[in-house]
């Protein structure tokens, strides 16, 4: 989740606020709607699909700092439950700080390696001129005061670690976990729990980058996949925390599903769908929908919409994944092999997603919305 923080305050201020082919095989039939954990660093479109669509049930949501640090990121999931009315659904804050990296290491990096184009919560200014506004920088026990006014809701008194832990050995084997930030509440999950991995039923995730290229012409594209002309293998999810995404790669997972920057090339959050979506959106999911800002790729929309349509994707590949945790030119960047190839260190294979069709993903959406006015969502 990048740079979409702006939607709630809009709300308030209008006064709205509270492979086919390929993967056939890999999509049994779904008999009953499947429990879903989301993991991310704030609230956006990608909650909405899954928490709009009547194939999934969405039994929490997690926060780690990545985008914004983790208590900002709670804030900003309380805010959105409420401004759709979905109370009902937990909320519980995890990690604040990566396992060993930090701002001062990325400082140092920067000086010996170059400029990244996005640093997440340690995000002070843009390298050149953008069309994105500069994010507010915050340190990471400053008082959350949103612009749209904080929640009322209140977060879980557990931490997300636990939560996580206690929630797959509820439901063993039931539980999809779609992680669309840093890695490190997983990593911590399994360094307390050695069995916590083997009782998910498929993590998700987005993350890592193999080998991006540029696919559609416009500015706001280009520019987001220009990010990987120089440093193709490195993405901001995995390089926040490489020591967890490497503790993450090498867990026993039943089925581990990656999602990496490589597919949001040819995607675009366009005006056009935004307003689609909205339009077939009960209401106040509608209103949120209408204040987002358009022109990013869909990151981790595509993740979501594998979740709910695994149709969506035209080309993958299944590899042996891991991330780079020695500091210098390739910290934290992508790692991974073909059968045989692999370095025989516990790396975990992983289906690894590197194209979906964008018109598919983007009628799922539209149709994760309407599914949740059927359902009765605009009575919320």
């Amino acid at each position: 989740m990048r740079r979409v923080l702006g939607a709630l305050a809009l709300l308030v201020s209008a006064g709205l606020a509270p492979l086919a082919a390929v993967q056939a095989a890999d999509a049994p039939p779904q008999t009953e709607r499947r429990k879903v954990i989301i993991e991310d660093e704030g609230f956006a479109l990608m909650h909405l699909m899954l928490l709009e669509s009547d194939k999934v049930d969405v039994i929490g949501i997690t926060t780690v700092s990545g985008d914004v640090w983790a208590n900002r990121a709670t804030a900003l999931a309380l805010r959105g439950l409420e401004t759709i009315g979905r109370e009902d659904v937990p909320v519980a804050e995890g990690a604040t700080f990566p396992l060993l990296n930090s701002e001062e290491k990325t400082r140092r990096w920067e000086a010996l390696y170059g400029k990244l184009v996005w640093k997440g919560a340690w995000m002070r200014q843009w390298v050149e001129p953008t069309e994105q506004s500069t994010p507010s920088y915050h340190g990471p026990f400053d008082p959350v005061n949103l612009p749209e006014g904080n929640p009322k809701l209140r977060k879980s008194d557990e931490i997300a670690a636990n939560f996580l832990i206690r929630m797959v050995h509820k439901y063993p084997g039931q539980i999809t976990l779609v992680a669309c930030g840093p890695m490190t509440n997983l990593a911590l999950a399994q360094k307390l729990d050695p069995q916590f991995a083997s009782l998910v039923k498929e993590l998700v995730y987005m993350g890592g980058s193999f080998n991006p290229h540029q696919v559609l012409d416009n500015r706001s594209a280009a520019d987001f996949a220009r990010e990987f002309e120089n440093l193709p293998r490195r993405e901001f999810n995995m390089a926040f925390d490489p020591e967890a995404s490497s503790i993450v790669s090498h867990a026993p997972w039943p089925r581990l599903t990656v999602v990496p920057v490589d597919p949001s090339t040819a995607t675009q959050r366009s005006p056009e769908l935004l307003a689609r979506m909205a339009k077939a959106a009960p209401p106040r999911v509608g209103a949120f929908i209408a204040a987002l800002e358009p022109g990013f790729p869909l990151w981790d929309e595509i993740a979501a919409g594998y979740v709910l349509d695994p149709g969506i994707v035209t080309k993958a590949d299944d590899l042996y994944v891991d991330y780079d945790t020695q500091f210098g030119p390739n910290y934290g960047a992508t790692l991974s092999w073909r059968e045989g190839y692999q370095p025989g260190l516990g790396e975990r294979k992983a289906h690894v997603v590197l194209a979906i069709d964008p018109r598919r993903l983007e009628a799922d959406m539209v149709e994760a919305m309407r599914e949740g006015a059927q359902k009765g969502a605009g009575q919320r």
